[in-house]
Parts: structure tokens; C-alpha cells; sequence
């Protein structure tokens, strides 16, 4: 039998491409099996375990016991109790194995070891397709439509190989037909014990980016950038683009003659709409170029905050901004990264004249001045009292009458102001716990803005739900989804 072992192995391993330990191991289990169903019927659970010689092929066969706790002896065919045994040679977790007759390499050890060997072949098959795709992860492939599921599609790749494309990375409103022909982005490589997916996309953003770089030789050669990309996927979509070459226009290169190069991709996405930009460091520039075809009267910054007012002269030029359904301003808030309120002039000069009361109103109010005083502070570009308590006193020149006795009255009633406004903060103040702040991917800046919403320990944070906290500033939905996540480890530890 020892030569018959020798030579299964070698006949499989050099017709399959299969490493030879892998069909040892494939023998061992069968002959594990076989084992069991003919010595072993009535006890399934018995612990056998068979080693093969590499060099000669004879093997033996070992049966082996586990030592447990007297309370965990529930398993007598492959447990023994510590009890049972001498507490000097041996401890819990040890393993005590004997040896015990082999069977013969006999017809149903071959039929098992077949069977294992078959499945080790898929699995290797498997694995060497998916070591092959994972170095073209982020690139396209083209395939055919092989078969339609509830939750996605089975794509032919081709030498053996099948990917699967989820409906949630599908285009919306396509239909992908068995036999058709499709190009998707190989979004990733899983490996789990079932085996290997390859797994598609044809909404993400890479598959964007990726169809543009195949069209625009300048964007492979790395002369043009692609610098962000927003998408709803088989609608809209908007590309900034910028170019390492003055002498190229990024815009035009990536539209090419007549709109040829742009249109191939739209064509292959569906006819989803792309809208080309120029990417700019100045974020007023580029927030006016992604809301274009719109003609942007005037723009306000809040780069604290990531905040804009986008002022529009018509009505007209205001449902352009917008766009469809909202595409136009969604795009370009996802592509510049701002949150965008848009506006007529009307509407902000109204906004302007009542927030700019509101100011003078708390100015007369709080640092006790009169109504014309408070105006004029407003009017030079006082916007809170810190301004007022901090800025130089020559800011001051403007407002007609104040010398700088006057000037340094109001400057000390300003920080008097501050400071009281400080203390009182302090005082209410709220304490994230200890192991709030110890919590992993917490930062202290959010553990405060957490604790200001009464999220003071760990099981205050595990009951939450990511739209609960995602607002929050220097959050996001996807940290606050793992916050939570590992406030909830506590739960089950």
C-alpha cells in the first residue's frame, strides 16, 4: 500500500499542478474517515489522526484524548478527564495519543481521498485565479453575463474564472442580459474558507476614474490628474481634473474632438452624464467651477467649518446651480467637499441685514454702548465681542468720535465680557469618562462634542446610532459607525 500511496501522489500532484503535501494531507483525512466509519461507528466523535511518511508512504494511526477539566468531561471518546489521570505528569490541554492498528489504502479510503483531493483541486484552482486577480485589483475587466441572481450577476471572466457584481454596484436602471457583454471594475479579491470571490463594480468611483484613464492617454501618462470624482451612478457624475502641463487644456484633452473621448465613457456607463472641471487650490474657484453650467454671482467662505453661500443674481441662474433633482448641488458639494447654500442676492442681503442686527442688538446689549456705537462697529467689520476685546485699537480709527480713552473703555468691557462667558463655559462643562477617551480611533477633540450631548461613557456611545452623531464636526458617518462599533466590544466582553 505504502507504493500505491506514493504513487497517487505523484500521478495527481503532476496532472493537477497540485503541491504534493496538499494530496498527503487529502490521503490522511480519507484514511481519518475510512477509520472512523469502520472501527469507530458508534462513537463519530473519537479523535483519530493518521501520518503518511513522506519518503516511504507508510503511515500509522493514532488515537488521541484531549485532557479536560473533571466539569468539561463531556466527551468521553476524545476527552479524559484530570481526575482520571496523575496531576503530576499531566495538565489541562494536554493531549495523550496512542497508537493503534491502520487500516488498508482500501476501496472507500480511495473514494474519500478522491473526493477531499477533487475539492483540494477547486480550492487551489480557486486560489491561483484569485492570486492572478488580486495584482489587477482597481483595474477593468470585460466579461460575459452568465447568470442573473436575486442580490446580483455571475460574470464570466474567462479561464475559469467568475466574478460577481452585486445589484447595489450595478448601474440603477440597466439590465444585464445572460451573454451579454460587460466591462466592470475589479473592485476587490475576498478570501474566506468557502474560497475565493472576485467581486465587481460599475457605480464606485474607481470605475470612473479607471474608464477616463483608458480614454485619456494623458491621464495614463500621468500629464493630466484626476483629483476627485462625485457620481450618482447611471445619472451624474463630476470629474476635476488637473494638468502637471500648461500647454495642455485638461478640460478639452479629457472631452477630446467633437466630445469622442467622454462619450465612450458615457456610453459604457449607460449614458450617465459627466461633467469635466478644473480642480483648483483656491476653494471659491473650484466650488464656482463644479457648479457650472451656473454663473455664480458672488460666494462666501467658511473653510472652519467647510461651508459656502453661493449668491446668484436670477432665478434662472439659481435652478441651474441646483440642477435636476438636485444633481448639480449634490455633485458639487461631494466634489469640493463644502456644504453649499445656495441663494438669490435678495435672500442674502435679507439674511445679512438680519443677522447684522441681531449683532447690534447683543453689542448694545452686552457691552452696554448706545444704538449709533453698536451700528458702527458693525458697519467696520465687528462680527462677535472677542473681535472687539482683541483686535488692535487702531481698528478703531474709523468710527468717527472715539478717542482712545473711549477706546479702551469699550476694548476692557469686551474682555470682562469674554471672560465672564469663559467661566461660565467651564462651569458647565461636562467629563467624558476615562475609558471613553481610552477607546480606540476616539480622539479627546470628539470625546468632548460627545460629552456636550450627554455621550458620557462607553454604554452612552454603544446606544447611539450612527445618524445620532455623524454631525458632529471631524466625525462622519463612517467613524462614527466604528466608534460605536467598539463601544459595543464592552457589551460581550
Amino acid at each position: 500500500m505504502s507504493r500505491e500511496i506514493l504513487t497517487v501522489v505523484e500521478t495527481v500532484s503532476n496532472e493537477k499542478g497540485l503541491d504534493p503535501e496538499d494530496v498527503f494531507q487529502a490521503i490522511e483525512q480519507a484514511l481519518v474517515f475510512s477509520t472512523k466509519k469502520k472501527v469507530y461507528t458508534e462513537q463519530p466523535e473519537v479523535a483519530i489522526r493518521v501520518a503518511i511518511n513522506r519518503k516511504t508512504g507508510e503511515y500509522d494511526t493514532y488515537r488521541f484524548w484531549t485532557v479536560v477539566a473533571d466539569e468539561d468531561h463531556e466527551m468521553p471518546a476524545c476527552q479524559k478527564a484530570i481526575s482520571d489521570l496523575d496531576e503530576n505528569e499531566y495538565q489541562i490541554g494536554d493531549v495523550i495519543e496512542e497508537q493503534i492498528e491502520s487500516i488498508e489504502f482500501g476501496r472507500i479510503a480511495a473514494t474519500q481521498a478522491k473526493q477531499v483531493i477533487i475539492q483540494k483541486i477547486r480550492e487551489a484552482e480557486r486560489a491561483l485565479i484569485a492570486d492572478a486577480f488580486e495584482a489587477r485589483v482597481g483595474e477593468l475587466v470585460t466579461g460575459e453575463v452568465k447568470k442573473q441572481s436575486r442580490d446580483g450577476y455571475v460574470i464570466d471572466l474567462g479561464d475559469g474564472a467568475e466574478g460577481y457584481l452585486p445589484k447595489d454596484q450595478a448601474l440603477p436602471r440597466e439590465v444585464l442580459r445572460t451573454k451579454s457583454r460587460v466591462t466592470c471594475l475589479l473592485a476587490q479579491v475576498n478570501r474566506d474558507n468557502r474560497g475565493s470571490q472576485i467581486l465587481l463594480s460599475r457605480a464606485s468611483k474607481e470605475m470612473l476614474k479607471a474608464l477616463m484613464t483608458k480614454e485619456v492617454p494623458e491621464i495614463g501618462e500621468g500629464i493630466i490628474e484626476i483629483r476627485d470624482v462625485a457620481r450618482l451612478p447611471g445619472l451624474r457624475a463630476k470629474v476635476s481634473v488637473k494638468t502637471h502641463d500648461n500647454r495642455i487644456d485638461p478640460v478639452g484633452a479629457c472631452i477630446g474632438m467633437r466630445g469622442t473621448r467622454i462619450q465612450a465613457v458615457q456610453g459604457e456607463l449607460d449614458g450617465e452624464r459627466i461633467d469635466v472641471v478644473v480642480w483648483s487650490d483656491d476653494a471659491a474657484q473650484y466650488i464656482i467651477s463644479a457648479l457650472e453650467p451656473a454663473d455664480v454671482s458672488s460666494i462666501v467662505l467658511d473653510e472652519d467649518n467647510q461651508t459656502a453661500d453661493i449668491i446668484f443674481a436670477t432665478n434662472d441662474q439659481l435652478a441651474r446651480a441646483i440642477g435636476s433633482q438636485g444633481q448639480n448641488v449634490r455633485l458639487a458639494s461631494d466634489l469640493t467637499g463644502y456644504k453649499l447654500n445656495m441663494m438669490l442676492e435678495s435672500e442674502y442681503a435679507e439674511r445679512q441685514a438680519t443677522e447684522s442686527q441681531a449683532i447690534i442688538e447683543m453689542f448694545y446689549e452686552r457691552l452696554e454702548v448706545d444704538k449709533d456705537l453698536a451700528e458702527a462697529l458693525v458697519e467696520v467689520g465687528f462680527k462677535n465681542i472677542e473681535e472687539v476685546a482683541y483686535v488692535p485699537a487702531e481698528t478703531f480709527y474709523d468710527i468717527e468720535g472715539l478717542d482712545d480713552e473711549v477706546i479702551g473703555m469699550i476694548q476692557e468691557r469686551a474682555k470682562e465680557v469674554v471672560i465672564a462667558d469663559e467661566l461660565l463655559r467651564q462651569q458647565n462643562i461636562k467629563e467624558p469618562s476615562g475609558e471613553l477617551l481610552a477607546l480606540e480611533d476616539m480622539t479627546p477633540a470628539i470625546a468632548y462634542k460627545l460629552a456636550e450631548r450627554d455621550i458620557l461613557t462607553l454604554d452612552d456611545l454603544a446606544e447611539q446610532a450612527i445618524f445620532d452623531i455623524e454631525d458632529i464636526e471631524g466625525l462622519g458617518s463612517e467613524l462614527a459607525g466604528k466608534l460605536i462599533m467598539n463601544a459595543r466590544q464592552s457589551w460581550f466582553d
